[in-house]
């Protein structure tokens, strides 16, 4: 199709006619929005933000449906009986997620029938009213997504109830008899056996007492039983563990190459128990160094298909909560066996790398081995060395452990090994800076982390800044796990490359670079969104530069990470963006996950000479991987707002400086700027006039003072609720009198019909458009 032409802007008009067209011609076919944008011939911003506009319109209508990652085809629907996925929401606008990944579906309460989050269900799409959203109602449960729920119990005279607050639109009923013993305000956990057609409440029974309501034990496992995870670890697992000899035979020695007199060394937060890498370092002469990651080979101890791994498997993942790790592997194995302790000899898989003093990787090989830690330092530890000792000379330090210059200067007695962290900091840094020159992203936000007593109370907060000593050793381990996927998906010409796990990372959603790309240059800046990948991710390394230290840093970060995909696993090789590294895997971690479990196991089937295994197989396990990697995120997202809850909740009434960190059409998000805890300003708070939502611009706007409340915004609040079982804050803004509303241009008439915040926006935004001459939805 033509190009849209120099000095004419598209009306919203053609662009639909020529939408219609493109697909009616596409036979189906998906397309992204790159190829939309080419297809339908525009080029600039505002033409491409008009076309997203009515490409959602298109969709609203069911002439097109689009998946998750951008992509539209021609919507051709004549069946009215779908499978899918019900998702329950807190605000009773239930949806149906068709399995051909089209569009959510809406699904009121009254047409949900017993559905609960995540049921496989099939639905009858229902007649479409005039100007109402496309509705289905469930017809039948296919399979249930669990039947078991977390809550607050209520004991009554002879029966009692689960009050789950968040889960259930309704709670369940409890018989006498199936109590367990659960007394009132008890945390449990209840299994549903019993839905009758015609009531209101399932019926179940009492399987897991977990304790008082606001313990923090009981708080913390009923966070980790609502979303499916263990918190106890089985016992028959941990009677396998027990059988398990710790000991290394000299016939396992003589299969494995020695680095037990090689300076050797952990570096891990002061709290670390599972040591599962160390680094080693020793000249070889000539300016060439080699360098050891060695990771815990866990692999020789854990057979695969047996007790311990089945459960390992399950759990796929470790999980950190505020105050806790529920580990993948028994604690005999992750703690002790398996982990890399000071001055005990351990069995280990190692990627081993012969480098320059530039940080050119010359040689490298992927062994089994056998180490002895030398020394088990904190991070802190390692960042007081690099810092006090960082403007030593690299030729000072070209012979590590012997040389008079260096123990001249070197602020550590002898033994400690400083010298060889400063070694490995100056090739890490090196690393680093290729690796960012090569395109990689660099989002570098500070972690806020809770200061926590003997009974998990939180007593204060402290910010967790990735230092030179974390970066060293991330550089390293992106190192070992990049060279051990090239070493399996690199072939020659003509040949295939075998299974292998790959962590994967998609490229940025289009649609969401769009926004991104507008919502910046309110403030000035500029992004690429269109070019080869490394072009898009130079240009996002450039903003992120550029806004370092800015009032604006926080907003814009959070906006531009919006717009990135999640990283998975997948044995489809498709390479990591967020690294800019054509191959990837996990190898570094086989004491916390899984994946890299998996990739010990075929490394050393394929060093065998084994031959390549099932890509079907793989690929399921692949999912579950990411799927529990997932599940473990949210939970621990969840104890974070948790101990966030009960922080704030100490402090009702308090004033505080925050940000506004996310805009809704039900309320504004304030983020307290030291702690990090955020809490919600409901719409209907924000006193004094009507606010309409823009989406695009991530703002709410009065209709009547033009008050504006932006993404970014810095504010004053106050704390108003705290609500511990639904983990919710509630905030009020102490209002600034001292504000000047922005004179805004007259906004277009609604002729007597009220528009919803979204439509009102498009509106002005196509008006603008048409009119020729000005700027697309000009932002203040």
């Amino acid at each position: 199709m033509a190009k849209q032409s120099k000095g004419k802007r598209l009306n919203k008009k053609e662009i639909r006619n020529r939408l219609l067209l493109v697909f009616e011609q596409s036979g189906g076919e998906e397309l992204n929005v790159k190829d939309i944008f080419r297809q339908v011939g525009v080029g600039t911003h505002p033409a491409k933000m008009m076309t997203l506009d009515v490409l959602n319109e298109l969709v609203f209508d069911d002439f097109l449906s689009t998946d998750k990652k951008g992509n539209y085809r021609h919507a051709v629907r004549e069946v009215q009986v779908i499978e899918g996925v019900f998702r329950r929401k807190k605000n009773g606008h239930n949806v149906f997620v068709p399995d051909d990944g089209g569009k959510d579906i809406l699904v009121t309460e009254r047409n949900s029938h017993h559905a609960l989050d995540g049921d496989h269900v099939r639905v009858t799409m229902l007649a479409r009213r005039r100007g109402h959203t496309r509705e289905a109602e469930v017809t039948e449960i296919i399979k249930r997504a669990k039947d078991t729920f977390v809550g607050r119990l209520q004991v009554e005279r002879g029966y009692g109830f689960l009050i789950t607050e968040r889960a259930l639109a309704t709670d369940i009923f409890i018989p006498k008899d199936r109590l367990k013993g659960g007394k009132n305000g008890d945390k449990v956990v209840v299994k549903i056996t019993d839905w009758p057609e015609n009531s209101k409440s399932p019926i179940g029974k009492v399987i897991d007492v977990l304790g008082a309501q606001g313990e923090n034990d009981a708080e913390m496992h009923a966070i980790l039983a609502e979303y499916g995870l263990p918190y106890v670890y089985p016992k028959h697992v941990e009677r396998a563990a027990d059988k398990l000899e710790p000991g290394i035979t000299p016939e396992e020695i003589a299969r494995r190459e020695d680095f037990r007199d090689v300076p050797t060394f952990t570096i891990d937060p002061r709290d670390a128990k599972d040591f599962d890498d160390a680094l080693s370092i020793r000249p070889l002469g000539s300016g060439k160094w080699e360098v050891g990651v060695h990771i815990a080979d866990v692999s020789h101890y854990v057979e695969e298909g047996g007790t311990i791994d089945r459960e390992a498997f399950d759990r796929a993942t470790s999980v950190y909560l505020v105050d806790r790790t529920i580990p993948m592997l028994p604690e005999r194995l992750c703690n002790f066996i398996c982990s890399l302790r000071q001055d005990e000899e351990k069995l280990a898989y190692s990627a081993v790398f012969e480098m320059n003093e530039k940080g050119d990787v010359l040689k490298f090989r992927a062994v089994k081995t056998v180490i002895c830690s030398n020394r088990r330092f904190t991070y802190e530890e390692a960042q007081n060395i690099i810092e006090r000792n960082g403007q030593a000379s690299p030729d000072d330090l070209a012979t590590p452990g012997d040389h008079p210059q260096i123990d001249g200067s070197f602020d550590q007695p002898k033994g400690e090994w400083g010298k060889e962290i400063l070694w490995l900091d100056r090739l890490a840094k090196q690393l680093r800076a290729r690796r960012f020159q090569a395109g990689a992203i660099g989002f570098d936000r500070p972690e806020v982390r809770f200061e926590i007593d003997e009974k998990g109370k939180p007593l204060s907060t402290y910010v967790k800044i990735a230092k030179d000593a974390n970066k060293l050793v991330e550089e390293f381990m992106l190192l070992a796990n990049r060279f051990v996927a090239e070493s399996v998906g690199i072939v020659p010409k003509g040949k295939q490359p075998k299974v292998l796990p790959y962590r994967i990372h998609d490229v940025p959603d289009p649609e969401k670079m769009e926004k991104l790309r507008g919502f910046v240059a309110k403030f000035g800046y500029k992004v690429r969104t269109e070019g080869t990948k490394t072009d898009v991710s130079k240009s996002l390394n450039k903003l992120l530069g550029e806004v370092k230290g800015k009032k604006e840093e926080g907003v814009i970060e959070m906006v531009a990470l919006r717009a990135m995909m999640k990283a998975r696993y997948s044995v489809h090789n498709i390479g990591h963006y967020g690294l800019m590294f054509r191959h990837y895997t996990h190898f570094t971690s086989p004491i916390r996950r899984y994946p890299d479990l998996l990739v010990h196991r075929l490394l050393s089937k394929y060093a065998a000479g084994g031959r390549t295994v099932s890509v079907t197989k793989y690929e399921s396990l692949c999912e579950h991987c990411s799927e529990r990697e997932q599940i473990a995120a949210t939970a621990e997202r969840a104890s974070i707002k948790y101990k966030q809850t009960e922080f704030m909740g100490e402090r009702i009434g308090r004033e505080f400086d925050g940000v506004i960190s996310g805009v809704t059409e039900f309320g504004i998000y304030v983020e307290d700027v030291l702690t990090k805890c955020e809490g919600m300003v409901p719409l209907r708070d924000l006193s004094g006039d009507y606010y309409e939502f823009d989406e695009d611009n991530y703002r709410l706007v009065g209709r009547r003072t033009k008050r504006i409340y932006n993404l970014g915004d810095k504010v004053r609040f106050r704390v108003e609720r705290a609500n511990l079982e639904r983990r919710q804050l509630d905030f009020s803004l102490i209002e600034d009198e001292n504000y000047v509303p922005p004179v805004p241009k007259k906004a277009p008439s609604s002729k007597g019909r009220k528009s919803s915040p979204a439509e009102y926006g498009r509106k002005k935004a196509n008006k603008k458009a048409d009119a020729g001459g000005k700027k697309k939805g000009k932002r203040r």
